[in-house]
């Protein structure tokens, strides 16, 4: 199927640490970090610029860590060093793919990876390399969706595109609520206001003041983010005063 052009040049993706689990329990399945490396490659291929935060959830989240007793400043910092595992992992698919791909980190670990620096971040990204962001936003108290709106407001990205295990934005936990209703658009009022969980409320709240469109789609239909990046109606758009509209399940 053909596909337009891009309508972003510039663009912020999210996943989740849990999205790169596949069928594992625990940690990275190769073939789930293997088709998104080719779907980021095949859209930065397309001359479209690719920054990428990933969360830490399939190897330490620090809320759960904090919720079990540990102290949640220790918690939260184990949770960014599993983010920079992950982001690791990605560069070196993406690298697999023939996709150029740089990791830097908010926290400090000139080993393995550079330092975030935002002129250093945009410079990578107008070179047509693969920027992830690591270490969520390098301090404690703060998840990762907070961490990619921060970035893709820092680097002046176009959309921030999250990507989940359903496609869009539900009235209700489709898994759990047959009646939920999938939106095709909110505005970030609407989010807020109704407790909808697409992103923590700090993260919405970054996007809404510094006008950020936010569009949420399903990481497990193969393509879907180039139609998200090719302007196709996919998964749901979050704006300041969007209408909002349902589209039944």
């Amino acid at each position: 199927m053909a596909h337009g052009p891009p309508v972003y040049k510039r663009i912020l993706l999210k996943l989740s640490g849990e999205a790169l689990l596949g069928s594992h329990q625990y940690g990275i399945d190769p073939a789930i970090i293997r088709r998104v490396a080719a779907e980021v490659t095949e859209v930065n291929g397309l001359g479209v610029q690719v920054g990428l935060v990933i969360g830490g959830g399939n190897i330490f989240r620090g809320a759960g860590l904090a919720e079990a007793g540990m102290d949640r400043v220790t918690a939260d910092q184990m949770g960014m060093l599993a983010t920079v595992i992950n982001s690791l992992a990605m560069q070196d698919a993406l690298e697999r793919q023939g996709a150029v791909a740089r990791v830097l980190s908010a926290l400090q670990i000139h080993e393995v990876c550079e330092d975030y620096i935002r002129r250093r971040a945009v410079r990578h990204l107008e070179k047509g390399r693969v920027t992830i962001f690591a270490a969520g936003t390098g301090n404690p108290f703060f998840t990762t969706d907070t961490a990619a709106s921060l970035r893709a407001i820092e680097i002046g990205a176009d959309v921030l595109i999250k990507a989940t295990k359903v496609d869009g934005v539900y009235s209700a936990d489709p898994f759990k609520d047959p009646k939920a209703v999938r939106y095709s658009s909110l505005s970030f009022e609407q989010v807020l206001s109704e407790e909808l969980r697409v992103m923590d409320a700090t993260a919405i709240v970054m996007c809404r003041e510094n006008n950020l469109p936010l569009v949420v789609f399903n990481l497990n239909n193969p393509g879907d983010l180039l139609r998200v990046v090719t302007g196709e109606a996919v998964g749901t758009s979050v704006k300041n005063h969007a209408p909002r509209t349902g589209t039944g399940k």
